[in-house]
This record gives C-alpha cells, structure tokens and sequence, in this order.
C-alpha cells in the first residue's frame, strides 16, 4: 500500500472510530454535532452514519421532533474494539498505555488473590503482560492461542485450546489484538466472567473488573 492509500486508510478508521464512540456515548445527539466532535463535514458524518448502519454496525430509531437515535450493535462493540486497538497499535502511545493497563488488571487480580494466569492470545500485548506479571509477582503458566504458530513466547508455553492445558491457573487475562471480542466470549464462557480479566485498551467492558 503506498503512503496516500495509507493514510487514506488510517483517516478512514479515525471516523469509524470516532463515530462509533460518540454513538456509545450518546447515540440521541446530532450529526452536526459529531461533525463538530470529529472535525469533518456534516455530510461526511451523514455518509459513514449510513454506511455503518448499511454494514450492520449501528441501528436507528426514529425519535420525536423528526430526530433520530443511533444505537452500536454487538457487531459495532465487536468492531470498535477491533479499530481502537488497530489505531493504538499504529501510534507511539501504544506502549505507554499498554503498560500501565497491564500493570492495573494484574494489580486488580493479585488483590483478589491471583497467583497464576493464563493468556488468551499470542500478541505485543501478551508481551508487555509478561514483562508486568514479573514485576508483581504473577506467573504466567500458558498462553492460549488457536492460530499461533508457536509452541512458546520468551519461555511461555503455547497451547492451542485450553483443553491441551495441563497446569492450574486462577484467572485469564485477554491479551487478544486480532479477534478480541470472539476470543472474549470463548473464555468467558470457559472459565466464567469472575475470572477473566480485560485490559481497558481492547475496549471491551461488559465483563471487565473494577480496577
């Protein structure tokens, strides 16, 4: 991809991201009013609002005094999650961040008792997870990963499923960047909300623990 499609391509995931965000955070305010949040025009806002609800990413109501209401669908939450954790992952911050989330959800698990943990996904921030668990005292026994190509990262063994796993562990930490929300949903309904735990980055928060 050469550098104008590039930047194309990363302007168009800032407004779907964007979008998306003021819908989550109040799906009743105007276009106009994005327009003005996201600095674009309001007929840009009015083009993507359509194409998001044409791909299934958010529904509309009709509200009283010819308004309208926009609501994220699961596959909007699933995409959002998808697009923020693509544009940290394209900047400079994104270890920064990383980091000091780590270091919070696995702060929040010790205090709860956690000694040992599994990751849900071969990633930079399964990495960045490993180098904070040495910090506070936490082992990582496994990292789980059904399309990982390797049986270990940095020491870590990799297993396929949880069904190969063989080691006891208290809680699993998603550390996911690719399929975030599927992966989410598999390990929530393996070993229950109580003992997963989701980094604030990945922007998923239905089942992530007060920190």
């Amino acid at each position: 991809m050469d550098q104008a499609k590039q930047s194309e391509s990363v302007e168009d995931a800032r407004i779907v991201l964007g979008l998306l965000e003021s819908v989550e955070r109040d799906g009743a305010q105007s276009q106009r009013r994005i327009a003005a949040d996201l600095g674009i025009a309001l007929g840009l806002v009015n083009a993507y609002v359509k194409r998001c609800v044409r791909k299934g990413l958010l529904k509309v109501s009709e509200a009283p005094a010819r308004r309208y209401v926009y609501y994220l669908t699961p596959q909007g939450f699933a995409e959002k999650s998808k697009l923020t954790v693509q544009y940290l992952s394209s900047s400079f911050s994104f270890f920064r961040q990383a980091r000091t989330e780590c270091a919070q959800v696995l702060a929040a698990a010790k205090a709860r008792g956690v000694k040992r943990i599994a990751l849900a996904g071969v990633s930079d921030l399964a990495d960045i997870m490993r180098i904070c668990a040495l910090e506070c005292g936490i082992d990582i026994v496994v990292i789980v990963d059904s399309a990982a190509a390797r049986t270990d990262l940095t020491g870590i063994p990799v297993a396929a499923s949880f069904d190969e796993v063989a080691v006891p562990f208290d809680a699993v930490v998603l550390t996911d960047l690719v399929d975030s929300g599927e992966t989410l949903q598999a390990v929530v309904q393996r070993v229950g909300a109580a003992r997963t735990y989701v980094p604030k980055l990945l922007g998923l928060k239905i089942y992530e623990h007060e920190q």
